[in-house]
Order: structure tokens, then C-alpha cells, then sequence
């Protein structure tokens, strides 16, 4: 039997994973089977109906996981029903203005336009100067950053109940 939906993501310190974690479980939730791992893990897009793919953002680009992950699978995934949401912006408000209308890496815009994901999604992320190297910390300082725990659990459960709806409309059945 295929695996209906994978939720992989990149990492650095943890709040994406987290994020993908409670997307494929509201996933599963909504009776669907899905993997969640890594870009970093062996995966084999095969055996997935759906993806989800997410990265934290750092200085407006995805890590190079992520992104060699999107370039390396571009054909696979332009045959399945993707997502795609990058994580990062700290503050109050919608991300996408605190990013200033960003919402995906121009760099990748392209692989993005030949894949024709379902969506792509920008969500609050985290700051935590303890998890942060010196230069982090360093350009988190003079960029004025705000700390601590943003990401919106409720906006993020919202999206991935739509993601299930949207599955479940189109005939893949939970």
C-alpha cells in the first residue's frame, strides 16, 4: 500500500521539525497515513501521494538541504499534490509583511513554478538566543529581532486542516 502523505522539512534548531510534527499529526488525525522526516533522510517520493515540504528561513533563503531537496526531486514532485511553507519571520503580525511580502526564495521561484505546488505558506518561527552560534546572535542583534516563540499553533492547525480537506475533496480519502 503507498504511504499517502509525507511531511519533510529542514531544521536547524528544531522549530520547523516541530512544526512538521504537528502537521502530519493533524494529518493522521484526519485519517491519513503519513511519514514525517527529514530532507536529511533517505526518502523515496515514490511511494507518497502528497508532500509537504518545509524549510527554516535564514536571510531570505531556504537551508541548502531544503532547497538541494526540491532541486533533486523537482520531476517526482511535479507529479504529486505538494505544499510548501518556509518558516522564520518573529514578531506580531502577519509573517508575510514582516517579511516584507516575502513569502518563498526567488532562487527557487522557478523550481516552485514547474512543480505547481497547492500552496506555499510563510509561518512565525522561533528566536532563542541560547540555541544561536556567535554570528547568529551577532546578526539577530543589529537586525533588531524579536525573541522568543512566535509561531501561531492555531494558524499552522488551520492550514494543515485545509491541506486534509483538500486531499479528502479531491479523492484522496482518509
Amino acid at each position: 500500500m503507498k504511504s499517502q502523505v509525507l511531511v519533510t522539512f529542514s531544521s536547524k534548531h528544531g522549530a520547523t521539525a516541530e512544526i512538521a510534527e504537528r502537521i502530519g499529526r493533524i494529518l493522521r488525525d484526519a485519517g491519513f497515513s503519513v511519514n514525517v522526516q527529514s530532507v536529511e533522510s533517505s526518502i523515496d517520493l515514490h511511494v507518497y501521494k502528497a508532500v509537504i515540504l518545509g524549510s527554516a528561513v535564514y536571510i531570505g533563503q531556504w537551508r541548502k538541504d531544503a532547497a538541494r531537496f526540491l532541486r533533486n526531486n523537482e520531476e517526482v514532485l511535479a507529479s504529486q499534490w505538494v505544499w510548501l511553507f518556509s518558516t522564520g519571520p518573529t514578531g506580531v503580525g502577519d509573517p508575510a509583511e514582516l517579511m516584507n511580502g516575502w513569502r518563498f526564495p526567488a532562487s527557487l521561484q522557478p523550481i516552485a513554478d514547474r512543480i505547481k505546488p497547492k500552496g506555499i505558506r510563510i509561518v512565525h518561527g522561533t528566536l532563542e538566543t541560547e540555541k544561536l552560534n556567535f554570528f547568529e546572535k551577532w546578526i539577530t542583534k543589529k537586525v533588531n529581532a524579536p525573541v522568543g516563540d512566535f509561531r501561531d499553533w492555531k494558524d499552522i492547525a488551520s492550514w494543515a486542516n485545509e491541506i486534509a480537506d483538500e486531499l479528502k475533496k479531491n479523492g484522496l480519502a482518509g
